[in-house]
C-alpha cells in the first residue's frame, strides 16, 4: 500500500487542477440564450478520459460542491441555492459523465482515438440526459413552468449539440495525446 501513496497524491494533484480548469472553463463561454458555451464540458470530459472514473468523478464533484458552497465557479455564480437552476443538472451530469466516460476508457483493450471519442460521446450523452431531465423537473416543479419534450429538445438540445459533439471530438484527440504524458502502472483509467 506504501508504493502506491505518490501515485494517489499524484493522482489526487492532477484531480485538483481538473477542478480548477472546470472552474476556468465556466467563464471561458460564449452567451447564448438558455445554455452558455463553455468549456467545462471539455475538462469534465477529459477528467473522466484522462483520470479516470474515480479521479475524474472526483474532479467534478469537488467543483461541484466548492459550487455549492457559495464560491461563484458555476456559469451564473454559487451557492446553494444554484440547485433550483434549470441548468444545474448538468453540473451535477458532469461528475456521472465523467465516471462513465473513465470506465470505458479503463475496460477498452486499445487506447485509441475511437475509445476516447467513444467515451467523450458517451460522457456527453449523459450530461444532456441528466440536464435535460433536471430541466423538465425544475421548469415543472419549481418554476411552474412546464415545457413539452419538443419544446425540451428545441431548448436543451438543439443549439448545443453541434458544439457539444466538436468539444467531445477535441477531447478525444487531446486524450490520445495526454494520456501517455500522464499513465502510470495504473492506467488505463487511472483511477
Amino acid at each position: 500500500m506504501e508504493q502506491n501513496k505518490p501515485a494517489n497524491i499524484r493522482m489526487l494533484a492532477v484531480s485538483a487542477l481538473f477542478t480548477a480548469l472546470i472552474a476556468v472553463g465556466a467563464f471561458i463561454r460564449i452567451p447564448v440564450p438558455m445554455w452558455p458555451f463553455t468549456l467545462q464540458t471539455l475538462f469534465t470530459t477529459l477528467a473522466g478520459l484522462l483520470l479516470g472514473p474515480r479521479y475524474g468523478t472526483l474532479s467534478c464533484v469537488a467543483y461541484m460542491v466548492l459550487g455549492l458552497a457559495g464560491l461563484p465557479v458555476f456559469t451564473g455564480g454559487g451557492g446553494p441555492q444554484y440547485i433550483f437552476q434549470p441548468t444545474f443538472g448538468c453540473i451535477a451530469g458532469f461528475a456521472v459523465g465523467a465516471w462513465l466516460a473513465g470506465m470505458i476508457v479503463r475496460r477498452g483493450r486499445t487506447h485509441g482515438f475511437r475509445l476516447f471519442l467513444l467515451a467523450a460521446l458517451a460522457d456527453m450523452a449523459v450530461v444532456y440526459v441528466i440536464g435535460m431531465a433536471w430541466f423538465w423537473c425544475v421548469k415543472a416543479f419549481y418554476l411552474d413552468e412546464p415545457v413539452g419534450v419538443w419544446t425540451l429538445f428545441v431548448t436543451c438540445f438543439v443549439p448545443t449539440i453541434g458544439v457539444d459533439v466538436l468539444k467531445a471530438a477535441l477531447a478525444a484527440g487531446a486524450a490520445v495525446r495526454i494520456a501517455p504524458i500522464l499513465s502510470t502502472r495504473a492506467y488505463p483509467g487511472a483511477g
